[in-house]
């Protein structure tokens, strides 16, 4: 049953419907963030840019993936490229709520953006990219969490999901 499982899951994984279902939903939570950012007027921090920045990472991946996913070079580097992002967006969005839980003077996320000189986002696309918030204000809660914590169970949720596949890639198609 579980092979079966594996197995179904490698040949979903070889399908452009699979990568292009994860584009979606990170088209999805991009969409999302835009409106808390200009729609409801929250102010996104520094670190809610970065993990903005991730969630684009996983999107890259799985324009990689939707490439070729039967090919297995590029259905590998998009797995990677996906796991990199999302691990990146997890340990982002973990010290995020850890600036929100336990804040410190000696503790504090950077007041201004830093991207590398070769890809200033910030100066690009500033309306989607520049960071005006404070990273330790709960300015928005569902279901008593905050939006870092839900991006902790976006990130970790995806890292699952990563797992499965990946262990299915080593599975016999049917």
């Amino acid at each position: 049953m579980i092979l079966n499982f594996l197995a179904t899951l490698k040949s979903f994984s070889q399908s452009r419907l699979s990568w292009a279902l994860l584009l979606g939903f990170i088209v999805f939570f991009e969409a999302c963030a835009l409106f808390f950012q200009h729609g409801m007027k929250l102010a996104p921090c520094v670190m809610c840019i970065y993990e903005r920045v991730a969630m684009m990472g996983v999107g890259g991946a799985a324009i990689i993936g939707l490439l070729a996913p039967q090919n297995p070079l590029v259905r590998w580097t998009g797995l990677v490229a996906w796991g990199y992002a999302a691990y990146r967006g997890l340990e982002l969005s973990m010290q995020h709520v850890e600036y929100q839980f336990n804040p410190s003077p000696f503790a504090t996320c950077d007041v201004f953006v830093q991207f590398p000189s070769w890809a200033p986002l910030n100066q690009w696309a500033p309306w989607m990219f520049e960071a005006s918030g404070d990273c330790s204000e709960i300015s928005w809660q569902f279901l008593t969490l905050s939006m870092p914590q839900w991006l902790e169970i976006i990130f970790a949720g995806n890292l699952i999901a990563l797992a499965l596949i990946v262990v299915s890639q080593f599975v016999k198609s049917k």
